[in-house]
């Protein structure tokens, strides 16, 4: 398989030199690509009353993390062999018609001056980091896709991008470089510590809301104001 180097990708908090994209966003199997985080652990016992999929994570505003301070996650798996999810607040300088030329997928019918091409590819995440990621509304089938919610999948097949060079994919989606990943436990552990609040997922605050005012707007769903916030309180 081919392989693409990125000179140079930047967020605001993070610069990343030298990431690699493979000439295909496809995985043989998503689960293949997910279970490098969620490992099995037999033994364990989780009641899925208590799973964060479909939730928002978002920082702490007293978090210094450099990759997630400031950060809202939707979470895509949670489990007892760990979480996953998407940071989708965090653009890089890249954008979709960048991406596509990078690896050589024509956009047909979307010029690269339509606003679809224009969008920034996100810092999804530090696993995987040299790998695409499409988050998007429940629309299509494709070779490798979870199934978030009813209305939210999340892929890692090309078949997605070639349906969106196309035309024929739904407008509501986050394309991005790497995934978030915990531990068994790992995440737990971060909410107890006071690093994450957590709410419902909101598809207007993920897809409709301009990326710099997700955090904000995340926020609102807890009817919290980030600055009264203490470090000690990770929740109301």
């Amino acid at each position: 398989m081919k392989k693409q180097k990125i000179a140079h990708i930047e967020t605001d908090d993070l610069d990343i030199e030298e990431i690699e994209l493979t000439d295909e966003l496809e995985s043989e199997d998503l689960e293949r690509t997910i279970k490098l985080r969620l490992r099995s652990n037999d033994g364990d016992t989780f009641d899925q009353k208590f799973s964060l999929s479909n939730h928002f994570l978002i920082a702490m505003p007293t978090m210094n993390d450099p990759i997630f301070g400031g950060s809202v996650v939707y979470i895509c798996e949670h489990n007892a062999r760990g979480a996953m999810g998407m940071v989708i607040n965090r653009p890089t300088d890249m954008t979709i018609a960048d991406l596509f030329e990078r690896i050589d997928l024509q956009l047909e019918i979307i010029p690269n001056s339509h606003p679809l091409g224009q969008r920034a590819v996100l810092f999804g995440g530090p696993v995987q980091s040299d790998r695409g990621f499409v988050l998007h509304a429940n629309a299509g089938k494709y070779s490798s896709s979870l199934q978030v919610s009813e209305d939210v999948a999340f892929t890692t097949s090309r078949d997605i991008l070639e349906s969106l060079a196309a035309g024929e994919t739904p407008e509501r989606l986050l394309l991005s470089i790497g995934y978030a990943g915990w531990d068994a436990g790992q995440l737990e552990k971060e909410i107890l510590a006071n690093g994450w609040l957590t709410v419902p997922a909101d598809l207007r605050v993920m897809f409709d809301i301009p990326v710099e005012d997700r955090f904000d707007e995340a926020m609102k769903l807890l009817g919290f104001d980030p600055l009264m916030l203490a470090s000690v309180a990770g929740h109301a």
